[in-house]
């Protein structure tokens, strides 16, 4: 006969293991709702970056050390837009955006990256020197004032870089590469020249006299992450916002070959300043617009594209009699010829027709695999790149 006492401890024990057991299981859903609201939080600030829709209260940093490697950070949100910009070109009935070409442009995305990390932003420390050593004010880097000077300053000098790059023609040797795709889509927001951060940099050094390092590099980030989105034909309009802000609508202006295209609409994220400078140029419904180069290539080699400019800007220098032609073939403009002004002149100017883009097809599953074997790519690039970035 069993003694009562050792029943109860027996029934104690078994109720206590129950509530024991109860109470890990609504621990661990407790973590996971949390996990999974923390994860839910992550994506929709992520998606927040690449609208410039951010806090500035947590986007404020003291050091240039502290401001995280944000545009690394939006690779899986690129990808994510990617795949719904297809879904809706699926939806409308229309192509889906070409393979070749979209990983000619990733590639050239990664070829930016690349210079990135070999640089290691070195470009930054002449702003450094120049703001410890000659700045004319002291702007506390955590006022909601600075957060907006800074936001506006950047924008009002990538508008001068940007127009810099279509008017000084070694500038445009390397700026072509963004605009070297027959197509206009989301990928081509990160067909970028390996160099491209060097080239115009110097012209944000004036910011250097009173605006603190931390907010120059936390608004250049976002500054470049808003001009991903508006490289698609799937967003039309955005109403009363197309007045001050660089659109979708607006930037395929500056993406056209069209002679009214031309040179337009310089704008990253405020278009006010295309309006103010005389460059803004609205889209016309009666006219198709032609993406690309005047004279495209016929080559999805990204070393080609990256390069094949810059050679032939040097063939012009090498080709021009006396030093003054000489020098005017490498920083006067694109169109410019011996006799005429900086620019060149309007009449001289090609005008472009449509024609069959440059295609080459591949069997199908020659296609899915490429698309394999480059998202694995891009994946270990993004993952070698964290790490490497985490080690420095």
């Amino acid at each position: 006969m069993i003694p009562l006492s050792h029943l109860n401890m027996e029934n104690c024990t078994k109720c206590e293991l129950k509530v024991t057991s109860l109470y890990m299981n609504s621990v661990s859903v407790n973590d996971m709702q949390l996990n999974f609201l923390d994860w839910a939080a992550e994506v929709f600030q992520g998606i927040g970056h690449l609208f410039y829709i951010v806090n500035p209260r947590t986007n404020s940093y003291g050091q240039v050390k502290d401001v995280p490697k944000i545009f690394y950070n939006a690779w899986p949100y690129f990808v994510l837009f990617m795949i719904l910009e297809n879904i809706i070109l699926f939806l409308e009935k229309k192509p889906f955006v070409r393979l070749n070409d979209s990983i000619t442009s990733l590639s050239h995305g990664l070829f930016l990256e690349c210079g990135r990390l070999l640089f290691r932003g070195s470009e930054s420390y002449l702003y450094i020197y120049i703001y410890q050593y000659f700045r004319v004010y002291d702007l506390p880097w955590d006022c909601a004032f600075t957060w907006y000077l800074a936001a506006i300053g950047v924008d009002f000098c990538y508008y001068w870089v940007h127009r810099a790059c279509h008017e000084i023609h070694i500038l445009w040797a390397q700026h072509q590469v963004h605009h070297s795709s027959e197509e206009y889509n989301l990928a081509v927001g990160l067909r970028q020249s390996m160099l491209q951060g060097w080239c115009g940099f110097v012209f944000y050094l004036p910011l250097a006299l009173v605006i603190p390092p931390s907010q120059f590099m936390t608004h250049q980030y976002f500054n470049l992450l808003y001009q991903f989105w508006i490289h698609t034909e799937t967003v039309k309009t955005l109403g009363p916002l197309e007045y001050i802000l660089n659109t979708p609508n607006h930037h395929r202006v500056h993406h056209g070959s069209n002679i009214y295209c031309l040179d337009k609409n310089y704008g990253g994220v405020l278009i006010i300043w295309d309006r103010i400078f005389g460059t803004f140029a609205k889209e016309r419904h009666d006219e198709e617009i032609i993406y690309g180069l005047i004279y495209n290539q016929p080559s999805f080699n990204p070393l080609h594209l990256q390069t094949f400019y810059t050679k032939y800007v040097f063939e012009s220098f090498q080709k021009m009699k006396g030093w003054r032609n000489k020098l005017a073939a490498i920083f006067y403009g694109p169109s410019w010829q011996p006799g005429k002004p900086r620019l060149g002149l309007d009449e001289d100017k090609v005008k472009v027709t449509k024609k069959e883009k440059y295609d080459v097809k591949l069997p199908r599953w020659c296609n899915i695999y490429l698309l394999i074997h480059f998202s694995v790519v891009v994946y270990g690039f993004h993952q070698l790149a964290l790490r490497y970035l985490a080690s420095y």
